[in-house]
């Protein structure tokens, strides 16, 4: 049960509980959970004497903050200018079909999430894709199907 776990006491053990301290409290909880779980919001509310709605109205303002865990395998599809006009859409077409999930799921296993961002700062080398911190560059349909086949890396 989240009310036991450490992680959360150590990062509400952090802040003092101002509102104030919303945003780099949720921004801890997020990092110790990799999302904000339901019952964590309810605690940082209580930890700051700030109605529950209003921890919510805050953190579902700010993109950075999700409510559902993310996959081992968190990719990224930039979606900027370069990238777009170089075949993002083309991209994002094919991970979606590879995955077997659309932009925005977890696949069922929790192996892969999959969204697009606004972008990923490397336009000379678009169009690319962020796994986990690790751009794949200058990607194409065809390059996309290999890099994220799933009998590849089970044979792996």
């Amino acid at each position: 049960m989240l009310r036991s776990d450490s992680r959360l006491d150590a990062v509400l053990a952090l802040f003092d509980g101002r509102r104030g301290e919303l945003i780099p409290l949720l921004q801890r909880v997020q990092e110790a959970f990799g999302y904000l779980p339901e019952e964590a919001m309810a605690a940082v509310a209580r930890h700051t004497r700030v109605p529950e709605s209003a921890v919510y109205g805050i953190a579902t303002f700010y993109a950075q903050f999700r409510f559902t865990p993310v996959g081992r395998k968190h990719v990224m599809v930039c979606r900027g200018t370069a990238c777009h006009v170089r075949g993002a859409p083309r991209i994002l077409q094919t991970l979606e079909k590879q995955l077997g999930i659309k932009e925005g799921e977890t696949t069922p296993d929790g192996e892969y999430s999959l969204e697009t961002v606004a972008c990923i700062g490397a336009c000379g080398l678009s169009p690319c894709v962020m796994t986990n911190r690790q751009v794949q560059a200058k990607l194409t349909p065809r390059k996309v199907a290999e890099l994220f086949s799933r009998e590849a890396e089970a044979a792996e």
